[in-house]
């Protein structure tokens, strides 16, 4: 994995100040070291800079980064972050066509797939990736983004230049990119957060390209298309052949996903997502003479204050040294203090430039941070929820039916906390629902489908659009701030486009919560294991840490010049922090309870302070 940016004006000669922008792309690129630290380059030509980062997974000596090729007249350069899992087949097909790629890189076969086939060849492509092609013969820079949005790409124009970037922090590499807030970035934070709506860059005048989207800058202007997006259609398999499919599947990608030229690890829940990820590839690994390394995680002496609720039924550790056993795997026992914890919180919005879901990317920041110095590669469970219907709001009315996001079911929670004249001026709700409102007519529901089977269809669409995302993104900035690269083998195009259209009563069959996964895995797991009732990423039950992360908000907010008091009742907040919070009641999710939202508003006052935001409402 990498990081990307660059900028690109047609009309314009950066040449005629070479040392300048060749020092902004470095900056940029610098600004980008902790997603690639092996490597690095830069290319400055008339109208366009490019700037890369490399952390070295295939082919370390062929792949540096930029990459020129040229065939016949044309020369095209590229900037690359992801990993190609198809990597054989498109190099078949270029072999077909005469074209003879010089390495084994990944980088390679991409741009050469778009010299020979042109921008429709993204189609083609598996993976995870953002990707920048500039075609000096065109004078065009063409970015391209992965189906689910599993890796990042940023944008904005400044002064008529074309910015982009792996995350928002390269943009603020070049002159006059300033971090302003308006009334839709404030109500994503305060409102979404820590969801954002597809495309929305918080900041004003900030993008982030869609998921499944190409979009192509040229001196007549800005052109975007999708080229993938999730479709309604019958689903024709019989329950016994959806069962095999879904196995193939799944088995598959997890296989596809193991192509590295360093040794991969995975992360070992003992939740079904984890175990079975663990199982295949541990499995595979042995057939090559090795031992599969798995890492899970927890906090100190989490089980002293433990309490089991309806979103968190049961500890994990138990269960992953039943798997680790199981598996013969070499594992390794992660823990976090509530000190590292908390002063993790900072680090994360510095990884994501936002604030994000607090405490929980704190802690995988860290855990991540220990994983990468034995590390480069780890497979993990992440998405499975979204796409087999793990969440309780597949399951019981009051979500099917709620007419809005349903892991933030009510706003009540955020706006008792903020100024009543800010909210009077954000109609945060107006904002929330015209989201939701909108994104809904994004999904097809078929003519046989009752309401409540085209609410979960409805659901299960906005779980991969929005929520899967926001864990896409916190999987990504963890890990990569680190120099680690997660795959996720539960966001396959082929099988989430598969799975997201076999009807209910086969997902969810005799009311078991995703039985199509279970019984698709049978053989693979121990039934304890198969049929464990979920139980999502730990938190920390100590009192202590809800204690420290109070006295830290009070220490920020004890300061008049604190950007984050002017949104606050002072007096709600007041009564919010002298009294208990409540563990299972999330604020968001299934985690985010009253410690979280603490997290959250340290990380908003950390977040306004860092980037000198300016709030222009």
């Amino acid at each position: 994995m990498c990081g990307i940016s660059g900028f690109f004006d047609a009309s314009a000669d950066f040449t005629a100040k070479r040392h300048l922008y060749e020092q902004i792309l470095q900056d940029m690129k610098q600004a980008l070291t902790p997603r690639g630290p092996d490597d690095s380059g830069v290319f400055l030509t008339q109208d366009c800079g490019l700037a890369h980062t490399r952390l070295s997974i295939i082919d370390p000596a062929g792949g540096h980064q930029p990459m020129t090729r040229t065939i016949k007249d044309a020369c095209c350069h590229i900037v690359y972050n992801g990993e190609i899992y198809n990597t054989d087949v498109l190099k078949r097909r270029l072999l077909s066509h005469g074209c003879v790629p010089k390495t084994t890189s990944d980088t390679e076969v991409i741009l050469l797939s778009y010299l020979t086939f042109g921008a429709d060849f993204i189609r083609d492509v598996d993976g995870i990736f953002s990707l920048a092609i500039y075609d000096e013969r065109h004078h065009s820079l063409t970015l391209f983004r992965d189906p689910f949005g599993v890796k990042p790409l940023f944008y904005t124009i400044q002064n008529g230049t074309f910015l982009f970037s792996s995350e928002p922090k390269g943009l603020f590499c070049f002159p006059g990119v300033k971090a302003v807030l308006k009334r839709d970035g404030l109500n994503e934070l305060l409102g979404l957060g820590p969801a954002r709506s597809p495309g929305h860059g918080i900041f004003s005048g900030f993008f982030e390209l869609p998921a499944g989207t190409r979009l192509c800058v040229t001196k007549a202007g800005i052109r975007s298309s999708s080229y993938f997006s999730l479709k309604s259609h019958p689903h024709e398999d019989s329950y016994e052949e959806t069962i095999e499919r879904t196995r193939f599947l799944v088995t598959d990608a997890i296989r596809r996903q193991m192509v590295s030229d360093v040794p991969v690890c995975t992360f070992l829940s003992g939740g079904v997502d984890s175990s079975l990820v663990s199982a295949v590839c541990a499995a595979e690994t042995k057939k090559k003479g090795h031992t599969l390394a798995t890492y899970s995680f927890d906090f100190t002496d989490n089980h002293r204050y433990f309490q089991a609720n309806r979103f968190q039924p049961s500890e994990d550790r138990p269960y992953v040294e039943k798997m680790a056993a199981f598996l013969g795997s070499e594992h390794h026992f992660l823990e976090c203090t509530n000190q590292i914890q908390a002063d993790y919180l900072k680090k994360s919005v510095d990884a994501h430039d936002f604030p994000c879901m607090a405490d929980i990317d704190a802690s995988l920041l860290y855990f991540c941070e220990q994983v990468s110095a034995h590390h480069k590669v780890v497979l993990t469970g992440e998405c499975a929820d979204e796409v087999f219907g793990g969440y309780p709001w597949f399951h019981r009315e009051e979500f099917l039916s709620c007419g809005t996001f349903p892991w933030t079911p009510s706003l009540a929670p955020r706006m008792q906390l903020l100024d009543p004249e800010l909210l009077r001026t954000l109609d945060m709700e107006a904002y929330v629902k015209q989201v939701y409102d909108d994104a809904i007519t994004h999904v097809d529901i078929l003519p046989g489908e009752n309401e409540t089977e085209a609410n979960r269809r409805r659901i299960g669409y906005l779980n991969i659009r929005f929520f899967m995302q926001t864990l896409l993104n916190r999987m990504d900035r963890t890990s990569m701030s680190c120099g680690l690269e997660a795959r996720v083998p539960f966001a396959d195009r082929t099988l989430v486009d598969y799975v997201f259209n076999i009807p209910w009563e086969m997902k969810a069959k005799d009311g078991v919560v995703k039985n199509i996964l279970r019984q698709s895995a049978r053989g693979l797991l121990p039934d304890e294991i198969l049929f464990r009732k979920k139980s999502p990423y730990p938190k920390t039950y100590d009192p202590g840490y809800e204690a420290l992360l109070t006295d830290r908000l009070k220490d920020a907010l004890s300061d008049p010049a604190s950007p984050l008091l002017p949104l606050l009742n002072q007096e709600a907040l007041r009564l919010f922090l002298e009294h208990p919070k409540d563990y299972g009641a999330p604020w968001y999710g299934q985690l985010m309870a009253g410690p979280q939202m603490i997290a959250y508003l340290l990380q908003l006052e950390y977040f306004l302070r860092k980037y000198h935001v300016s709030i222009e409402l």
